[in-house]
């Protein structure tokens, strides 16, 4: 059997400890985060930033033992497309629902007024 560059090994080791610290973050944030809307941030940020870490590891992993790694690429495409477009409409639902936030209002936002 084949052993691996160290270098490389190091590497994959690396990316997948951050991506795996990533996925963490995403986990607890959406446990912790009080607001839906908050509650959006934790996966489509996190998540997404961790899922990559691991695919480029397991990119590079593949592309030393001489795969071309299509299948790694064909994921991480479908996840950066499909995180963000996911949240955007869940969003919009919210929006549409008039689901309430806890965020505050910041103090240079002037409220619309209901009669005009």
């Amino acid at each position: 059997m084949d052993t691996l560059n160290p270098v490389i090994e190091w590497a994959a080791a690396i990316l997948v400890l951050v991506g795996a610290f990533f996925l963490l973050v995403g986990a607890i944030g959406m446990v912790r985060l009080p607001d839906f809307y908050m509650r959006l941030h934790a996966p489509t940020k996190a998540s997404t930033l961790g899922v990559g870490g691991v695919l480029l590891a397991s990119l590079l992993l593949g592309w030393s033992q001489g795969r071309f790694g299509v299948a790694e690429l064909l994921i991480t495409l479908f996840v950066f497309v499909t995180a963000p477009v996911s949240a955007n409409l869940l969003a919009q639902a919210a929006l549409h629902l008039r689901h309430p936030s806890l965020a505050p209002v910041p103090s240079d936002v002037v409220p619309e007024r209901q009669g005009d």
